[in-house]
């Protein structure tokens, strides 16, 4: 026994060294023998653009999506890694030189971060034993959650773009990206890019709201928007990626011709400009990053230094050409109202330098949202604010008014105080609820519900010197004594005027999805496009509900009621729906919205009839309806009735039979009912539930049609069809 402990002993320690020295020399030699040249099938003395040539057309073609070969994704991996190597020049020299990809690491091994050190001479795989791999602990602070997403993410995502890695545990090809996904994250990062990791294993739920079924995958995400990247994973691949993801035109370029415009702007657009002067051709990232994430508050403007017509506006606003410097305009578009000039602009001094600047001196109230965000709500006493309200017109007239005001802001700056106008045609009810038109008010907001204490300057706003001092007086007793606002009222929601600009914001949106698909196309990856196009169907859908059921209904008219009805093939049903002039619009989208999942019947057609232009079709047919289905009272009362909206009949024209939908009203409160003396409000609100009723009569014609479909509602015959002309009630036999 002792013998053989002491054998082992001294053999193993050999035994292992020269299993280590075996391997390694294994792993030296796959290292030499994989040379980024030969993969790409191109010269040691090829130019940059060969090298992007060949890797173009070899990626295009061993893209695991598109070559089925079992070895393609592989070979995928060993392209892009070629190509991060040629064509970044430092990378490339090291390995002319050494064999190595960078100063430390040997190529064959930057592959690999499962590698370890032992005895620092030899190195061992932790896949190559099967071992589990650990979880990078800097990967921990990225990993997102189902809830955490929904809750955080999603909503950020409006604010600045994520990119989010989805991976697993066992997954070999996510070793090869994490270098490059690691110096991509170094990168980005700091310039205000959301990062994130989904664990394809633990986080099934979240992988699959994403669209994500396959790891490794990265996913970019905009304004709730996701977007599958493709490409090689080269980080300039990836930052051009993050770059494509930002709407168009968030940053205006100018120049010595435009610059006016864009400064003049203000009037309209009621937001500061920002111009940022870097001798850079293009815009840098950063700045974009920082103009999606503040392009509800301020306008972005890029001068190019370098750029000979630009020489006017560098020399206006005294520009040093050796650093970025970024001039924030507000009202007074000669003279900036705050500069910044540093070599190494940061996001975190951008931030902070746009934040302090995000609004007019005096801005227009535009919005409710504007409105909260200026004079908020009163919550503790030390953070008291005051909003100081010019109520004005847009007219010629009242520009040099509304000039003495924004003068007047200027020169009486303070925390507590915030200066705005408002138009008075535009924002008629807040005006109606001061009781002014044409003053200004001071007031302080005490509720969420609209709830204010307010007092008005006395003799109303001409912008005199009098004026000025009046209010300036107000102020300072406003400042000693906060029960100065006598008087209180609760005022309406503001109107939105910049709703035209949301339908723009609309298109740009569709424009987005429609590259997105085309992406998805080209790529083949259904499963990720479906829930695209599923919402982009249903929008189409209820937007153009009406035009839809159309195309599947047709009026009845003289000629299609023949052909529609009298001459129906047997076993085909044409569902009817009756509406009037008034109701037809309303109607006709709730119907196609009821009846769209039974539209692919073969058996069923569509139409619908005035009952404005034949007005006795519907009694002709409930009076020859079957007296035994039909009763004698039951029919006088449909008579009596004028108003057949909202009627849907199911016809079988063979079979001489019909049966019949009447209108529900389950969007009505049983409780309200107006009286004979209710007030003129209570009228119009009783007419405006009116036509709401008109929407909830089709509310429960969906079970109507699944009761038709089983063949369980009561049918109803006639001896023959009535005919469809006004002027003649006699019956047509079919």
């Amino acid at each position: 026994y002792e013998l053989t402990a002491h054998f082992y002993a001294r053999t193993c320690p050999a035994l292992l060294a020269i299993f280590l020295l075996i391997l390694s020399v294994h792993l030296a030699k796959s290292a030499s023998e994989y040379d980024p040249y030969k993969i790409l099938g191109v010269s040691r003395s090829a130019s940059q653009a060969e090298i992007k040539r060949a890797y173009k057309s070899l990626a295009r073609e061993w893209h695991p999506d598109k070559n089925k070969d079992p070895k393609a994704e592989d070979m995928f991996i060993k392209i892009s890694k070629s190509y991060e190597i040629l064509s970044n020049e430092e990378r490339r020299s090291n390995f002319d030189r050494y064999g190595q990809m960078d100063e430390n690491q040997p190529f064959g091994q930057s592959q690999h971060h499962g590698f370890r050190s032992f005895h620092n001479s030899f190195y061992f795989d932790e896949s190559f034993f099967h071992f589990p791999r650990s979880r990078d602990f800097a990967d921990s602070k990225y990993m997102l959650h189902h809830a955490q997403f929904n809750s955080d993410v999603l909503p950020d995502s409006h604010k600045r773009p994520y990119l989010i890695k989805v991976t697993s545990e066992w997954c070999f090809a996510c070793i090869h990206i994490e270098p490059v996904w690691k110096e991509t994250v170094q990168e980005l990062e700091p310039l205000g890019v959301g990062i994130g990791i989904v664990d394809l294993g633990y986080e099934r739920r979240l992988a699959n709201q994403l669209g994500a079924h396959r790891a490794p995958s990265i996913i970019g995400l905009v304004n709730g928007r996701v977007t599958f990247f493709h490409q090689a994973v080269v980080r300039e691949h990836l930052r051009q990626f993050v770059e494509d993801l930002l709407p168009q035109k968030l940053v205006e370029k100018i120049t010595d011709n435009n610059y006016k415009t864009f400064l003049d702007s203000w009037h309209v657009e009621n937001k500061p400009s920002l111009l940022l002067f870097d001798q850079v051709p293009i815009v840098p990232l950063l700045y974009k990053l920082t103009a999606f994430a503040f392009r509800n508050y301020v306008r972005f403007g890029f001068v190019d230094q370098g750029e000979t017509h630009n020489a006017r506006l560098l020399r206006m606003f005294n520009i040093n050409t050796y650093a970025p410097t970024m001039l924030l305009f507000k009202e007074d578009t000669e003279k900036p109202v705050d500069i910044i000039q540093a070599r190494g602009m940061k996001r975190q001094i951008m931030d902070e330098f746009v934040s302090n600047n995000k609004f007019l001196q005096v801005p227009r109230l535009v919005s409710q949202q504007l409105f909260d965000e200026l004079c908020p709500v009163k919550q503790f006493h030390r953070r008291r604010k005051y909003c100081v309200l010019l109520i004005t017109r847009e007219d010629q007239a009242f520009l040099p008014g509304n000039k003495a005001f924004l003068d007047f802001a200027t020169t009486n700056k303070k925390d507590v105080l915030r200066f705005a106008y408002i138009y008075q045609r535009h924002q008629q009810p807040l005006c109606q609820a001061l009781l002014y038109n044409q003053a200004v008010v001071i007031l302080e907001r005490r509720s969420q519900a609209g709830k204010v204490l307010y007092r008005s300057v006395s003799g109303g706003w001409n912008g005199s010197e009098e004026d000025k001092y009046l209010l300036h007086e107000q102020l300072e007793l406003l400042q000693k004594d906060p029960t100065y606002l006598s008087s209180d009222a609760t005022l309406p929601e503001l109107n939105n005027e910049m709703a035209p600009i949301f339908i723009i914001q609309w298109m740009n949106a569709a424009y987005d999805y429609i590259i997105q698909i085309y992406d998805d196309l080209l790529y083949s990856n259904w499963r990720e496009m479906m829930p695209i196009l599923s919402l982009i169907f249903s929008a189409l859908f209820i937007l153009f509900g009406t035009v839809i059921i159309q195309a599947f209904s047709s009026n009845l008219t003289d000629i299609t009621y023949t052909s529609n009805l009298v001459k129906l093939r047997p076993g085909h049903i044409n569902v009817v729906l009756v509406l009037t002039n008034v109701s037809k619009n309303a109607l006709l989208r709730k119907f196609a919205k009821e009846v769209f999942s039974f539209s692919g019947t073969q058996t069923l057609h569509f139409s619908f009839l005035n009952a404005d232009k034949h007005r006795h079709w519907m009694p002709s047919l409930l009076r020859s309806a079957s007296e035994a289905a039909w009763s004698e009272s039951h029919c006088d009362d449909d008579e009596e009735s004028s108003d057949y909206s909202g009627h849907v009949l199911a016809l079988n024209g063979y079979k001489k039979y019909f049966c019949i939908f009447r209108p529900v009203f389950t969007g009505d409160d049983p409780n309200d009912s107006s009286s004979e003396t209710s007030s003129s409000s209570d009228r119009r609100k009783s007419r405006s539930r009116s036509r709401s009723k008109v929407h909830h009569k089709l509310d429960r014609l969906g079970l109507w049609m699944e009761r038709l479909m089983e063949g369980t509602l009561p049918r109803l015959q006639v001896p023959a069809w009535p005919m469809l002309d006004d002027t003649n009630n006699s019956f047509t036999e079919s």
